[in-house]
């Protein structure tokens, strides 16, 4: 069945609610594991509903925001989501308190047991009024980003479809589109403060409400980090600032050399080359031609998959006016299809936003046998080892989308994983600084971006952009807005997807075997024991970080750059 044909009603909360609780009293009075099994069955057609809905309407709404009857949805969503998680509440208690329980983590796994106690760790309903206030505050920041209406080159345009000028080769185009860009965000500078300040002491309210010291102790309950601690991700910190960091700075000194520029601005950090950046050799049509022509090469498996997929209509891929910024990919568990949402923007990022979320996808496509919800997508850190390794395993295929740029691409391709480690971790650095201290002045808070930024990013020249050099480049990133503490999950998986790069360079068939086995596992297992699935070197190990930095290195010591 198409997207266009999945049925979409605003469910009856108090309906659902009775239908609900009469299922879990079913499940407390079960005789039997086998009756017990038979009731958590139907709860779960009851909570993947609510899960279908929820995600129809959230879909639709970010491919038009502008759309009135999903906006009204998207309202009642923020307010009702609440409620229906404390239905869920009295499900997670009722099993974790089951007479079967050792049956029951027999057949669902100690990770799903794992997620529940977390789930009733960081909820209660005395809550719910400061959950549906932080939907509406999520909800307004993704409104004031489609909102942008930027003039350029003639024509109006929004956020996502200023890509191409940012990254053009004409480096007065780069100024000036740049300088566009940002001044959107500088116009809105005081809207951005408040939703993120209000979101800041929210969320820090709600950490006090549930006996927690600070919100950093409640994010990584929320992220269901049951594998590390905030410790563990420090000592990660200090090896990227060791191995990392400098070999970052060699690569952007490379790239300003071939720029022919004594020092890199910002405005020159996404273009590579004096000739310009790989390029697309077709549009959005060709891309998937050739798409569906990679998946099908690649495997059986995946060949099956994206058929579905565009047999269905489950991607939304152009930009557009109204259109929610950014890319992502969700599952809607009623018609066992993932959902792939982006916004190309006729650059190389088209074929990394594609085959990013198509490794979502893919995964949720091999897990599809999972019927509870909170297990068929593994936790974020886990899930995007599949969609960050899934960008280098689908290498061999890059020449039908760059053709004599491919070389190019690759080099451009394994430059950016590794310039984007440092920046993953300033991310997550300034959130545990942000909710340690969260009455922290406005400006306080952005010198802290700035400094972290000189730290990591030393190279970082903002020339006489006065506005991000206040620390202001953060206002763009979703994730810091509406996923808080959702970014280290990144840099875990960018150095399990290196793994992966190398793999498939070593022994192709082992390493997709090795891919193939950790999706469909689905998120029964937590992060480490994935990367245990996946034959994996587990990040926090001491000469992790080193190890693959060291071969990573070696590819680019072949690599003749400016014959590129």
């Amino acid at each position: 069945m198409k997207f266009s044909q999945f049925k979409y009603e605003r469910p009856n909360y108090d309906s659902i609610k009775k239908e609900f609780l009469e299922c879990v009293e079913d499940i407390k009075k079960s005789c039997t594991y086998e009756e017990q099994q038979e009731n958590i069955h139907k709860i779960n057609l009851l909570r993947n509903k609510i899960e279908t809905l929820s995600n129809i309407a959230s879909i639709r709404y970010s491919i038009d925001t502008l759309n009135k009857f999903y906006q009204e949805e998207k309202n009642y969503w923020d307010e009702y989501l609440p409620l229906y998680e404390e239905l869920n509440s009295y499900f997670y208690d009722v099993v974790i308190n089951s007479k079967f329980k050792c049956d029951l983590i027999k057949k669902f796994g100690k990770q799903f047991f794992t997620i529940i106690d977390y789930s009733l760790k960081s909820f209660s309903k005395d809550i719910i009024s400061e959950l549906q206030e932080e939907n509406k505050l999520c909800s307004e920041y993704t409104k004031l980003l489609a909102s942008a209406q930027i003039m350029f080159d003639g024509e109006e345009r929004n956020l996502s479809s200023m890509g191409k000028f940012m990254y053009s080769n004409c480096r007065k185009t780069r100024e000036l589109a740049n300088k566009a860009y940002y001044n959107f965000f500088e116009e809105n500078e005081s809207k951005f403060d408040d939703i993120f300040d209000k979101l800041v002491k929210l969320r820090d309210k709600i950490s006090k409400k549930l006996g927690f010291e600070d919100f950093v102790e409640l994010g990584y309950i929320r992220m269901m980090r049951s594998d590390y601690r905030e410790d563990m991700v420090e000592n990660i910190r200090k090896q990227v600032l060791k191995y990392v960091v400098p070999m970052a700075n060699e690569l952007y000194k490379k790239q300003a050399k071939r720029l022919g520029l004594e020092n890199l601005s910002y405005i020159d950090e996404d273009v590579e080359f004096l000739t310009g950046n790989a390029r697309l050799k077709g549009d959005s049509k060709y891309i998937i031609q050739n798409g569906q022509r990679m998946y099908s090469e690649l495997s059986k498996e995946t060949e099956e998959f994206f058929n579905f997929m565009l047999e269905n209509e489950l991607m939304d891929l152009e930009t557009k006016k109204g259109k929610g910024a950014g890319g992502y990919c969700t599952y809607i568990p009623d018609y066992k299809s993932p959902f792939i949402f982006s916004n190309f923007n006729q650059t190389y990022d088209d074929i990394d936003v594609l085959t990013h979320e198509a490794g979502h996808a893919f995964q949720l496509y091999m897990s599809r046998w999972i019927d509870m919800p909170e297990i068929n997508f593994p936790t974020l850190d886990s899930c995007e080892i599949h969609s960050m390794s899934m960008e280098f395993i689908t290498w061999p295929w890059m020449n039908l989308f760059f053709k004599e740029d491919t070389d190019k691409y690759k080099f451009t391709h394994l430059s950016t994983a590794v310039k984007f480690i440092p920046y993953g971790i300033i991310v997550d650095e300034f959130q545990h600084y942000v909710y340690k201290n969260p009455n922290e002045d406005k400006a306080k808070r952005k010198e802290k971006w700035r400094y972290l930024e000189k730290k990591y990013l030393p190279h970082r020249n903002y020339d006489n952009n006065s506005f991000l050099d206040r620390g202001c480049w953060w206002f763009k990133q979703g994730h810091i807005f509406k996923n808080p503490f959702y970014y280290i999950d990144y840099v875990l998986a960018q150095l399990c997807a290196l793994q992966f790069w190398k793999k498939m360079i070593q022994d192709r068939d082992a390493g997709w075997q090795d891919y193939i086995n950790i999706c469909r596992v689905g998120g029964t297992k937590s992060f480490l024991d994935i990367v245990s699935v996946g034959n994996l070197h587990s990040p926090f190990d001491n000469d992790c970080v080193k190890s693959i930095i060291g071969e990573v290195k070696s590819w680019f010591d072949e690599v003749n750059d400016s014959k590129l």
